[in-house]
């Protein structure tokens, strides 16, 4: 979803109502166990993305890292942002 129009955290219920998932990334989280967004608060985004390159066997886009830098953020402080203002954030912590 679009940040600017994703509900507050509190109230998201489905996957798809956070920032930056469309279908490919909700199922990618489903993959990884999530089925709701609140299993996203307080989790560690390097872990998400790595556990991600080994159950599908290929590592992943960064761009993917940066998207669930984003989910986590949001779901940890209400604040909805768009994907990309996470790169320079992964590329300072010295991810991929």
């Amino acid at each position: 979803m679009h940040p600017s129009r994703c509900p507050p955290a509190a109230l998201a219920r489905h996957l798809r109502e956070l920032p930056n998932i469309g279908p490919s990334l909700a199922e990618d989280l489903r993959l990884l166990g999530i089925d709701e967004p609140r299993q996203l608060r307080g989790a560690d985004p390097l872990r998400l993305y790595h556990r991600l390159c080994e159950l599908t066997g290929a590592r992943q886009d960064p761009c993917v890292l940066d998207t669930l830098m984003s989910v986590v953020h949001y779901m940890d402080s209400d604040e909805a942002r768009p994907w990309w203002s996470f790169t320079a954030e992964r590329k300072a912590k010295g991810g991929y």
